[in-house]
Order: structure tokens, then C-alpha cells, then sequence
């Protein structure tokens, strides 16, 4: 088994770092790169380790957007797949579905260029923290495309309003306004934001990983059902975890006034 071309890799206990690596193109996403996150991904729901994937660019950028060589080649392909763009088009969407429903954490770092698909991606991660001078944009509408397979994670970040001014306008937005519409959680000096992830990763460690992927479904499920509707289904996920091993040592160990064995000792 051969590593991923489009990725570098790095793992600390129970984080693992993902960096988009093609920073020639300010790690703009290839479909190569798509399907190297998506396996990176499944791996980790898989290999019991895993509790935090951090997400970031290479060279200073995040990510300026889908490698527009990619829709180039689909387009030469239709003669033979009438489908082709759609294929690609499909494949990213299936890779934001994938993590933005992941039972593990997602945390992404932004500096440098968020553009299209990368913007997307930053979306659908449960912490975003951003660098002074990072630039936001959705350039889609003004190549005459548009933006969607993130359209609907944008709604869910931003709210209707601002993901349609945004998408509308193909704007520009630095990472202040970034911050008040709630894209990103955290803006910081870029020497400040390895701490800054340093304290978010040591707060996520400290949940139980079960009670946090719980918990991620919950919530997911509440944006479309009523309270009143996920009453019983709550009680008895409550109920499942309070009575499983996670519930019993976190009781345990806060009485005993000690950690629980999943946080960092």
C-alpha cells in the first residue's frame, strides 16, 4: 500500500493531521486529492485510534477551490460518459456528506486562500479557527458555475442570507467578517494558532469519543426534527451511554475527583 500523492500525513496519539499538499496550486483539490480524503477519512472511523482529524494547506493556503483540470478532462470525456461531470461534481459532494457526518472530530486550520470547494470543506467541520489575513471567497458564479455541492453545508454554516450573498456576489471576506458570520469559530494572530489549536484538541480529548459521536448525531438530527419528536430518542441515547462503560467511568472518575482514562493524563 502506497501513502496518499495529495496529503501528508501526521499522527499524534489519538490526532490525526491531515495537510493538503499541493501547494504549487495553493492545494487546489484534484479528484486525486478527494479520493485520498475520503479513504484518510474512512481509515480513520475504522482503526479504533483515531479521535480528531485536523484538517489544513500547505505553503500558507487551505485550499483555492476544485483544480479546474479536473472539469477540463471530464468535459473531453462526455463524447463516450455523457455523465463525466457529473461524476466529479458528485464525487466532492460525497466527500463533504462523508465529513461532515463523521462520528470523529473534525477540526480545520485556515491561513491563506478558502476558496470554493475549500470553503465547503472548511464548513462542514465542527471547529474552524483562521489566521489574521485569510481570505474567503466563492468564485463560482463569476466562472459561470456554481457552487453546488456545498450549497447546502453553506446554508448550514451560514444561514440563507449570508450563504446566498456570499455565493451571489463571489465576494471577498477576511477573516474578521469570517468570524461574525460564524464560518469560523476563532480568529488569530498566525504565530498564536498552533496554541490556539493546542487548547481546542486538549478540550476535545477530554469527551469520551462515544459520547461525542452521540452527541454529533443528536444534533444533526435536530436541525430537521421538532423537539417534541426526538424526546423519546434522546432519553434513550442518554440512557445508553449513562449506563455504558463511557457514562460509568466518567461518573466514576469525576466523584473519584480524577480524569476519565479517554482524556490526556
Amino acid at each position: 500500500m502506497t501513502g496518499p500523492t495529495t496529503l501528508a500525513l501526521r499522527r499524534d496519539g489519538a490526532v490525526l493531521h491531515v495537510t493538503l499538499n499541493r501547494p504549487e496550486v495553493r492545494n487546489a483539490m484534484s479528484l486525486a486529492m478527494v479520493r485520498e480524503l475520503l479513504d484518510v477519512l474512512q481509515a480513520a472511523e475504522r482503526d479504533g485510534e483515531t479521535r480528531v482529524l485536523v484538517l489544513r494547506g500547505a505553503g500558507g493556503h487551505f485550499c483555492a477551490g476544485a483544480d479546474l483540470k479536473d472539469m477540463a478532462g471530464a468535459r473531453a470525456r462526455l463524447a463516450e460518459d455523457p455523465d463525466a461531470v457529473v461524476k466529479v461534481n458528485s464525487a466532492f459532494g460525497e466527500l463533504c456528506v462523508a465529513y461532515a457526518g463523521t462520528g470523529l472530530a473534525v477540526v480545520s486550520v485556515l491561513e491563506g486562500a478558502v476558496m470554493g470547494g475549500g470553503f465547503g470543506l472548511a464548513c462542514v467541520t465542527d471547529v474552524a479557527i483562521a489566521a489574521d489575513g485569510t481570505v474567503f471567497r466563492l468564485p463560482e458564479t463569476s466562472l459561470g458555475v456554481l457552487p453546488a455541492q456545498i450549497g447546502p453545508f453553506l446554508v448550514e454554516r451560514l444561514g440563507y442570507s449570508e450563504a446566498k450573498r456570499l455565493a451571489v456576489t463571489g465576494s471577498r471576506i477576511g477573516a474578521a467578517e469570517a468570524l461574525q458570520v460564524r464560518l469560523v469559530h476563532e480568529v488569530h494572530a498566525p504565530d498564536a494558532l498552533e496554541a490556539a489549536l493546542a487548547r481546542i484538541l486538549g478540550d476535545i480529548l477530554n469527551c469520551a469519543p462515544g459520547a461525542l459521536a452521540a452527541t454529533k448525531a443528536l444534533i444533526a438530527r435536530a436541525r430537521w426534527e421538532k423537539p417534541a419528536e426526538l424526546v423519546r430518542d434522546a432519553a434513550t441515547a442518554f440512557a445508553r451511554a449513562a449506563l455504558g462503560p463511557e457514562g460509568i467511568e466518567g461518573t466514576t472518575a469525576f466523584l473519584q475527583k480524577r480524569k476519565a482514562r479517554w482524556a490526556p493524563q
